[in-house]
């Protein structure tokens, strides 16, 4: 079993977790149900994503005990929302701990920002939004690579803006279940990117 757990925050952007959740979820489908997914957010209740989205968080950081055995990958979201939540304490915490727990720490768009903050993304080579690769860099003890759709560093897989997070989940799914599962992932999505994603991209390692 894989256990995905998917950090949402307010204005966190949509597609930058609900690409990678349709990847998680066709591939847990196509597993028997053998995958758990979860959306996880500070506090309980509603959180008002960047283009107005509401989603509801089936855990609370509170609901994800310490001596959890944690999740197998983590994911976290970009958008406008990164720009305060890297300054609060209790999310950059939990996200700290929660991280040294999982198998695989990866991130969208800007969520290199939180990464970065909470300290799984230092010393590390990352990938983010294009117009927040300078941002980012200027932080230092990072390393941006501008020409990568994903970067993978050790157990760290972090992506560019919005739709590239569908590739890197593909590319995750396909380490931790196969090439040819991930290939039947992106057929059953009928995800057909030009030139087509086969999933045996190994990213920048």
């Amino acid at each position: 079993m894989t256990a995905y757990g998917l950090l949402v925050f307010e204005r966190a952007e949509e597609l930058d977790f609900v690409g990678p959740w349709e990847v998680f979820g066709v591939s847990a489908m196509l597993r028997d149900g053998a995958d758990t997914l979860e959306l996880v957010a500070e506090e309980a209740g509603p959180v008002r994503c960047n283009k107005g989205m509401r989603v509801v968080p089936d855990r609370a950081f509170a609901d994800v005990p310490g001596d959890r055995a944690g999740f197998d990958v983590l994911l976290v979201p970009g958008g406008n929302g990164t720009r305060t939540q890297v300054g609060n304490a209790v999310l950059t915490g939990w996200l700290a701990a929660a991280a040294e727990r999982a198998q695989w720490v990866a991130s969208v768009c800007t969520g290199a920002l939180l990464l970065h903050e909470a300290g799984p993304a230092r010393d590390r080579r990352v990938a983010t939004h294009h117009a927040f690769e300078d941002a980012l860099e200027e932080r230092g003890g990072v390393t941006v690579v501008r020409d990568a759709r994903y970067v993978v560093d050790g157990n760290l897989v972090t992506s560019q803006g919005v739709s590239a997070g569908i590739d890197m989940a593909l590319w995750l799914v396909g380490r931790l279940h196969g090439r040819d599962h991930a290939r039947r992932v992106r057929r059953y999505m009928q995800y057909e990117p030009a030139p087509p994603y086969m999933a045996d991209e190994p990213g920048t390692e």
